[in-house]
């Protein structure tokens, strides 16, 4: 009785596997479109956060690595990374 559910233990990633390697191209797909779309966004969040340090008087220097920590967050490197 042990033996048959340690082999239906075994066989359920399996199955799962087979499940979702078919619909694998449309998600990544979807995700991509999604991260590029996040990617866009945070650039153009980025240039009018630097903008507007500039404007209140931080130099240049000072303005592109505060900008660089705020762009941070949308690296897709971080997300993968929480992911595993």
């Amino acid at each position: 009785m042990s033996e048959n559910i340690k082999e239906k233990r075994d066989v359920r990633p399996m199955k799962l596997f087979g499940m979702l390697l078919p619909s694998m191209p449309s998600l990544l797909i979807r995700l991509s479109g999604t991260f590029l779309r996040l990617k866009r966004r945070a650039n153009k969040a980025g240039r009018i956060f630097n903008k507007e340090l500039r404007k209140q008087g931080i130099d240049k220097e000072t303005a592109k690595e505060l900008t660089e920590i705020y762009l941070q967050s949308s690296h897709v490197r971080n997300y993968i990374q929480r992911l595993r």
